[in-house]
């Protein structure tokens, strides 16, 4: 197996565990701030320890490293607190359609700070995904799922800002599977406790089995799924890490329509369509015209005798 194929199979796997995390925040059945807190403050212990041995076998973080995770840590508190409330607004499946608008923002974001112009597929599947969001806000619909859908597309909105912020500091990092995260996950747990009181608030002391599920939730998507996630961001093009997080929506879907009994509207489903085959045709680059020489290699040499 090429090293190319066996990153973009450990992104696809931390994109799996990863879209559970909607389903085990609303099976906790926790407020937001609390989901989000616990999320992070149950994963720290692991994650200094993955990072220790990490340090062991790579050496000390460097410091770009560390001052990044730590910016990471600052988005990231953001990005949990937007989207445990969009999960309470809309539910699981379309809370994380909605925060996964960071394709489009992550390559937007490098056009103004790195001088990478969208492709034209981009320029145009961004009016048609914005559409799929209006569908599934529920302005034209009176069966739309969700308690407020349109509260659920702004704090969507909001996540997938802070998501892909997140995800361009990271790429910015080392090549560290677990280092930068760690400070990252120590950075939100502290200002999600500061935070929470203007985000509704967090229980310092869910009951069980609340307990349990934020527990799975910090082990398997927050520690597994980001760290298999952070291992392959600086390994290939962001861009490519942001498609391939499209199966986290998709596999969100599915499971909150089966474990959870979410049952979006005809146009929120529509909107979740639109969204993602929006993304997948913006994201898709286009293939370069072959160069004359190219094209003589293309053709077939026949044999003379």
């Amino acid at each position: 197996m090429s090293a190319h194929r066996r990153i973009v199979l450990i992104a696809i796997a931390g994109a799996l565990i990863i879209s559970t995390s909607a389903p085990l925040v609303r099976l906790s059945g926790v407020s937001p701030a609390t989901s989000a807190l616990f999320r992070c403050a149950y994963a720290v212990p692991p994650m200094l320890v993955l990072a220790w041995l990490e340090r062991r076998r790579l050496g000390p973080l460097p410091v770009k490293g560390m001052v990044l995770g730590w910016l990471a840590g600052v988005v990231f508190a953001f990005d949990l607190l937007f989207w445990h409330h969009a999960i309470d607004y809309v539910g699981a499946g379309l809370a994380t359609v909605l925060g996964n608008l960071q394709v489009f923002i992550v390559a937007f974001a490098a056009w103004a700070l790195f001088s990478e112009r969208p492709s034209s597929r981009l320029m145009v599947a961004t009016p048609v995904v914005f559409a799929g969001v209006v569908l599934i806000s529920g302005v034209f619909d009176s069966a739309a799922y969700g308690r407020d859908p349109v509260m659920g597309v702004l704090a969507g909105v909001a996540t997938s800002i802070a998501y892909a912020a997140f995800l361009l500091l990271l790429k910015a990092g080392p090549q560290r599977a677990v280092g930068p995260l760690a400070h990252a996950t120590v950075v939100a747990t502290v200002l999600i406790a500061l935070l929470s009181p203007m985000f509704g608030g967090a229980d310092p002391a869910p009951s069980w089995p609340a307990h349990g599920w934020l527990l799975l939730l910090a082990l398997g998507p927050q520690v597994l799924g980001w760290s298999l996630i952070t291992y392959s961001l600086p390994r290939q093009p962001a861009a490519l890490t942001a498609l391939l997080l499209l199966v986290q929506p998709m596999t969100t879907v599915a499971l909150s329509t089966l474990l959870l009994d979410e049952r979006p509207s005809l146009p929120q489903l529509a909107g979740c369509a639109v969204i993602v085959l929006g993304v997948l045709y913006g994201s898709r680059r286009a293939q370069p015209a072959l160069t004359v020489d190219e094209q003589d290699e293309q053709v077939p040499k026949t044999s003379t005798v």
